[in-house]
């Protein structure tokens, strides 16, 4: 996790020590005392000294009690061991506003003085609300720990997480997620990361959705397992077939069959279906569409996206090709080819698009490959199975078993392999499946693989439970 820390109040003791010293000026000045102990900032009503006073003060002398301050409790300790447990600390001070000779210098000197460990030091303007905000967006800051209330409200208005330390100036905004000591800030980040480790993951569905009917089961089994999943997009893979449909014409088809099954099953699919390539990158195709677009933002804004991918996989080689560090930020699950007991990958998924599987092979993203011929095709069922389980369950459920039974493409067929659903399970569950790693093969122009002693290794999948996932995916479609 990235952890934004703000110095001030956050780290040091700020208030405490400008309390202090504008009690010694004031006893200088009038020795009035503290006129007001419920002001709401210590600057501004707490002393009976005029605005001019104030500001004199304070501008001739806030360098030296920047000097002067001590940390929070124990804010050391707990801020190495949250390094210490694998987390990024980001100090992101608002110190650069104008009040300080070198602001950075200063902050830097008593960081070490102190021994704060940190990976990066960036200073925003304090009376900018949004600036450190911008910082925590450019640096994908995961939690902000922060003591002002605009800049607390700001960020978490831009979707970042924030835990605002406790002071006397920022009580009056109830909604804020506070916290009061530093070993209650460890706590709770440590409950938080337990969490996030069993929380969903990101995936992106890239499937040619109305081709057969694998890709209907498919998308229904991952729809129907968001326990397990966030899931950010849908984006249309090309496909075609000879004497058939255009890829255009199966794009919109595709894409209407995800919007389809959306309804049945209640996804909210607002912002999440995207149309991509109309051809192949082996037939020199290169534009930019809104599958790969939002495949190189969503990748670029999550930590981990696990891509599953069903069809041809030129959407996701031309996300690479187009921004090649989202491979640091993507896992690709791939149903294509054959296994390395077949002598070619002559296969649907992996011959439309050749070119497309060597660019991602060659980027040497993280990729699962699961064969079709000896691996998925084990996933044989037939019709009496499919009714058994689904007819009359539901809507969708009456039109997968009439899609099994006759998906236009290969005719009327009473068995069949149902392919795609082989991604969505390993997603679900590994242990389902044997897998091996092996060296990043090369392809050779007769589509076979050749086998290579490279240090990259992608894992290819040997095995696969078929009751076990079968089990699951009727229990799953059949519940009403």
């Amino acid at each position: 996790m990235k952890i934004g820390i703000d110095v001030d109040n956050c780290i040091s003791n700020f208030d405490d020590t400008l309390l202090k010293e504008y009690l010694k000026h004031d006893k200088e000045l009038r020795n009035a005392g503290i006129v007001n102990e419920n002001a709401e900032y210590l600057r501004r009503g707490m002393f009976d000294w005029t605005e001019e006073e104030e500001k004199s003060f304070y501008n001739a002398n806030i360098e030296e009690f920047a000097k002067k301050l001590k940390p929070i409790e124990e804010s050391a300790n707990y801020i190495k061991k949250l390094k210490e447990d694998g987390h990024e600390i980001y100090i992101i001070t608002g110190r650069n506003n104008g009040e300080y000779t070198n602001p950075y210098q200063l902050t830097e000197e008593w960081l070490k003085r102190y021994h704060i460990v940190y990976d990066k030091l960036i200073l925003t303007n304090a009376y900018d609300k949004h600036e450190k905000t911008e910082v925590c967006l450019e640096n994908k800051i995961d939690l902000m720990i922060e003591d002002s209330i605009k800049i607390s409200l700001d960020l978490i208005k831009n979707g970042i997480k924030v835990y605002t330390m406790n002071t006397r100036y920022n009580q009056k905004e109830q909604t804020l997620n506070r916290v009061s000591k530093w070993k209650e800030i460890y706590g709770r980040i440590v409950k938080l990361t337990k969490k996030e480790d069993n929380q969903k993951v990101n995936v992106i569905l890239d499937t040619d959705t109305y081709n057969e009917c694998d890709d209907q089961f498919a998308l229904a089994y991952l729809l129907k397992s968001q326990d397990k999943f966030n899931i950010e997009a849908i984006t249309i893979a090309p496909y075609h077939h000879d004497n058939a449909i255009s890829i255009q014409e199966g794009i919109d088809k595709s894409y209407q069959e995800v919007i389809k099954i959306g309804n049945w099953l209640n996804f909210d699919y607002t912002n999440k279906v995207f149309k991509g390539s109309t051809d192949y990158i082996v037939n020199g195709y290169n534009e930019a569409n809104d599958a790969v677009n939002n495949i190189i933002q969503i990748a670029n804004k999550n930590e981990k996206t696990y891509i599953l991918a069903i069809g041809a996989i030129t959407n996701i080689a031309l996300a690479i090709k187009k921004e090649p560090n989202i491979v640091e930020k993507i896992e690709i699950i791939w149903l294509g080819g054959h296994s390395f007991l077949q002598k070619d990958n002559k296969e649907f998924n992996f011959r439309q698009d050749m070119q497309a599987v060597r660019t991602v092979l060659d980027s040497q993203v993280k990729l699962t490959i699961i064969p079709c011929k000896n691996v998925a095709s084990n996933l044989r069922t037939s019709i009496y199975e499919v009714e058994h389980f689904l007819k009359g369950k539901s809507k969708l459920c009456d039109y997968l078993c009439q899609r099994f039974y006759n998906d236009g493409v290969h005719g009327i067929q009473e068995r069949r392999v149902i392919w795609d659903i082989s991604v969505i399970a390993y997603m679900i569950n590994k242990e389902w499946f044997e897998t091996e790693e092996v060296s990043q093969p090369n392809i050779k122009e007769d589509t076979s693989y050749e086998q290579t002693e490279k240090s990259h290794k992608i894992t290819v999948v040997n095995y696969l439970n078929v009751n076990k996932i079968y089990s699951d995916l009727f229990e799953k479609l059949g519940e009403i």
